[in-house]
């Protein structure tokens, strides 16, 4: 897997994290914490609905951050499950070359 992309998604992710909190805590004036709690919420699409922007930038900002958002979040899911099943598959591959060892005279 290309890990120039990993960080990409990673930062990408990061950032939509860092800046939905920021931009939650000062709009909407909830806590630090709370703020997190809505962004990561909202773009796993949980959405448990205990905090809901009350501003009208607010509601349209969360319009942007889940447009906007989603896409990274569902970037960041792929690219590390793909790693996973490569690693998985890289596993398999060599346990079953123990197993049965190529018959190679070179």
């Amino acid at each position: 897997m290309n890990s120039e992309a990993g960080k990409v998604i990673i930062a990408a992710l990061v950032g939509v994290i860092a800046t939905g909190t920021v931009f939650f805590h000062f709009v909407e004036g909830w806590g630090w914490i709370d703020a997190y709690f809505f962004t990561v919420v909202t773009l796993s699409t949980v959405g448990y609905g205990s905090l809901v922007p009350a501003t009208p930038l607010g509601k349209i900002a969360a319009t942007v951050l889940i447009f906007a958002g989603l896409g990274i979040f569902a970037a960041a899911i792929q690219h590390f499950s793909n790693i996973t099943i490569a690693s998985r598959l890289r596993r398999r591959r060599a346990e079953r070359e123990k197993k049965h060892p190529t018959d190679n005279p070179d």
